[in-house]
């Protein structure tokens, strides 16, 4: 099971949120059949998702993260609800891709560049709030910086990594996975950003730190090491499809009478989940009853 903290500073001015979210990256990776670089792509957007799912007022709220780039991996999305249940897909979850020249997984050339990341929030209004930036990188950390600083207008520093093994032995284990979020809060000044910046300076990777053992908590302190912080929250986030058979005859009613009659006409259709592969099967008249229904 995954873990998140969250925290904030003692003189009010900084929030962060770190969180280990392994098991959810490791279950991503089972569901999906991901490739190295895919596991490390969605786990980064399954990540960046919990910790936004994690600033929600109500378990009923949602977050939908989607980041289409134009990369081989095609679009890839995370949706979260307030009570940080995680689930997770993308279009093209086997693609290879050489490394880059560092050695490093090229996730930025899976996701692609040449697109948006688009952050959809159901809070239970009348409509949901949509915010669309361009993407920067497609590294998906510096794309969530740049989400929050543009469309929100919060300063944010988001770091995330997920560690995949290329060992002969053990190759396509996930090993680690997690990440951390720092925002300035509105009574930030210069000093307090200069502190923010010092302490960032000299810190370690994400994959780095959880490979040393620290927990969320402990992960917390080290990306503010100026400052004396205290926890807030702590969840376990964890991966979990809502999908239901009344869910996908709703999805099926909204294609319209005429697509369900068109499909009526053969003996069996299978409808499968994006987000957990769980199969639904639809009989002709099933499927006749449901267009009856129009």
């Amino acid at each position: 099971m995954g873990k998140l903290v969250r925290c904030i500073s003692d003189d009010g001015c900084v929030s962060v949120i770190a969180c280990d979210t392994t098991d959810i990256a490791v279950r991503a990776h089972e569901v999906h059949s991901t490739s190295n670089v895919c596991s490390a792509a969605l786990g980064r957007a399954l990540t960046a998702a919990v910790m936004m799912g994690a600033m929600l007022k109500s378990p009923s709220d949602s977050i939908t993260l989607k980041l289409a780039g134009g990369g081989a991996a095609g679009t890839v999305m995370a949706v979260v609800d307030g009570a940080l249940h995680i689930k997770g897909w993308m279009a093209n979850p086997a693609v290879e891709l050489p490394l880059k020249e560092n050695g490093h997984l090229d996730v930025g050339g899976a996701v692609g560049s040449d697109g948006f990341i688009t952050v959809i929030k159901d809070l239970g209004l009348k409509e949901p709030f949509i915010g669309q930036v361009p993407l920067v990188s497609g590294e998906i950390a510096e794309d969530v910086t740049s989400y929050y600083a543009v469309s929100e207008q919060v300063p944010t520093v988001c770091g995330l990594g997920v560690l995949v093994s290329s060992h002969q032995d053990t190759y396509g284990q996930i090993i680690t996975s997690g990440g951390y979020m720092i925002q300035l809060l509105p009574t930030a000044d210069d000093g307090i950003i200069t502190r923010v910046e010092n302490g960032l300076a000299g810190v370690k990777s994400v994959t780095e730190m959880l490979t040393d053992g620290l927990t969320p908590l402990e992960i917390c302190k080290a990306v503010l090491p100026e400052f004396e912080i205290g926890q807030l929250d702590e969840y376990d986030p964890f991966y979990r499809c809502d999908c239901s058979r009344e869910r996908v005859e709703r999805a099926l009613i909204s294609t319209g009478k005429q697509s369900l009659i068109e499909m009526s006409r053969d003996d069996s259709t299978e409808i499968k989940c994006h987000f957990c592969g769980k199969a639904y099967n639809f009989t002709g008249g099933e499927l006749l009853a449901l267009a009856n229904t129009l």
